[in-house]
């Protein structure tokens, strides 16, 4: 059989400390957080350098081979999810910090390094990888690139994509592109890096990445501040970033809906204000300067509140104060086990429309199903909203349902249907409410030339073309 075939030719060539079947794999997981239904693959490849990827591809090349290129697991698209047919590549032992370079300001590592891993020893030499999100003590590095990752701070340091300087890659025919350079500036043609970053393993497998790092700031100033309408949301985002010397580091919005089922649902949390609101707003700012921020921070919500762009706030004297305000917004954790069939959505609009958007958005899902619970919040300062809906008793019916409800929606904001999460396999057949056929085709060019045998992960990112 061509399946025994080629895990010879991948045993005699890697051994069985790389090419793992059978028992061996048993008791692996085999799928993401997405809810994507995956299966046991035919193997699983568990390399330790770049050198064996690079054999590994090869081979799976000359065999047309399907190839699910694994991370932390802990992505929400299905792009690691694995079918029986399927050799998983996980990049697991691929996680050593090659080198930090404190006068050019970077971290060189490998793709299977964790996050928080890498968050901590910025942090050990006074220095600061700036993405972060909730799944930093399992995500890997690669994962985030193969995602281009965004999370808390976007709105400051901008997505995963503008935090490297290069990486290696291997392509689908085992060639190894990437010069793992340290320069910000490099103009040299195509630029390779950021066509695979959040390609999500379909054109190649990042191995190896120059991260850039930034100062630790020396203070941080946080709020929950309580807002009356979209306008003063808006307003208050406006108001801080002209502001704020060092700019506004995050800006994320609860809806009430949100705010109060998990201060209802979830133990342990506080409420940081005492009275409802119709908007809560979790501020920060980064600086060099801990008492000058500070100050400056208060004056400007002190004045926010004497203009009635705010209700009320509540700002942060501890660091265990700001961890009470993000202990609330960083509460989704928690949802998969309150609501075992939700319905997630990552989504984006322009800043301008995301408050009407996402009350015609709960409007409608109420009146088509009465009772459900939506709960609705989002990194506003960079257009991404997060929703959660469940329905008592949904089928499978009643979830396609609510998708063609909300990517409806999404279209006819003009917005866009993932903002930060990938398409993988949950999202390929709704990727042309956002993109066009054109780019659609022009994607399918590139994943030919790249990849002409479709071996890396097959039926991933892109619809069928009919």
């Amino acid at each position: 059989m061509a399946c025994n075939t080629v895990l010879q030719a991948l045993l005699d060539a890697l051994g069985e400390d790389v090419v793992q079947f059978g028992e061996r794999i048993a008791y692996r997981r085999n799928a993401d957080w997405s809810g994507v239904p995956a299966a046991q693959p035919l193997a699983v490849l568990c390399p330790r350098t770049t050198q064996q990827v690079s054999q590994a591809l090869a081979i799976c090349h000359e065999y047309r081979q399907p190839v699910v290129v694994q991370g932390g697991l802990s992505g929400l698209a299905g792009a690691a999810c694995t079918q029986e047919h399927d050799i998983a590549l996980s990049l697991e032992r691929m996680n050593v910090i090659e080198e930090i370079d404190e006068v050019s300001g970077t971290m060189t590592v490998q793709a299977g390094t964790i996050l928080q891993t890498v968050q901590e020893r910025a942090a050990a030499i006074g220095m600061m990888f700036p993405l972060d999100l909730g799944a930093r003590g399992s995500c890997t590095i690669g994962g985030n690139l193969g995602s281009n990752a965004g999370g808390n701070r976007v709105i400051k340091y901008g997505m995963v994509r503008e935090q490297v300087l290069d990486l290696e890659a291997v392509l689908a025919d085992g060639r190894i592109i990437g010069g793992l350079r340290k320069m910000v500036k490099n103009n040299t043609g195509f630029d390779l890096k950021n066509l695979l970053i959040g390609s999500e393993g379909t054109l190649g497998i990042i191995t190896r990445a120059v991260l850039r790092l930034r100062p630790q700031p020396a203070a941080v100033a946080t709020a929950c501040c309580g807002l009356a309408d979209y306008d003063s949301v808006t307003a208050l985002l406006r108001t801080a970033q002209q502001r704020f010397a060092s700019g506004v580091s995050a800006f994320e919005v609860m809806w009430p809906g949100y705010y109060n089922y998990v201060l209802a649902n979830i133990s342990g949390l506080k409420p940081p204000l005492p009275a409802q609101h119709n908007y809560y707003v979790l501020l920060e700012s980064m600086g060099t300067e801990p008492e000058r921020q500070q100050a400056d921070f208060e004056r400007l919500l002190q004045e926010c509140l004497e203009t009635g762009v705010i209700e009320d706030a509540a700002v942060a004297t501890t660091q265990r104060d700001a961890l009470d305000f993000w202990s609330v917004r960083d509460a989704p954790a928690e949802f998969p086990v309150l609501m075992p069939k939700l319905i997630a959505f990552d989504v984006s609009f322009s800043i301008r429309d995301i408050g009407q958007a996402a009350q015609d958005c709960a409007a409608r899902l109420g009146a088509r199903w009465p009772g459900c619970t939506v709960l609705v919040y989002g990194h506003l300062g960079d257009g991404n909203l997060h929703l959660i809906v469940d329905v008592p008793g949904a089928a499978a019916e009643t979830v396609e349902q609510v998708e063609a409800l909300v990517y409806g929606l999404v279209n006819e904001y003009n917005g866009s249907v993932s903002a930060e999460h990938g398409i993988g396999l949950k999202k390929r057949n709704v990727l042309g409410l956002t993109r066009s056929a054109s780019d659609l085709d022009a994607m399918r060019a590139i994943k030919l030339a790249l990849d002409p045998h479709d071996i890396l992960n097959r039926g991933k990112v892109l619809p069928d073309r009919y």
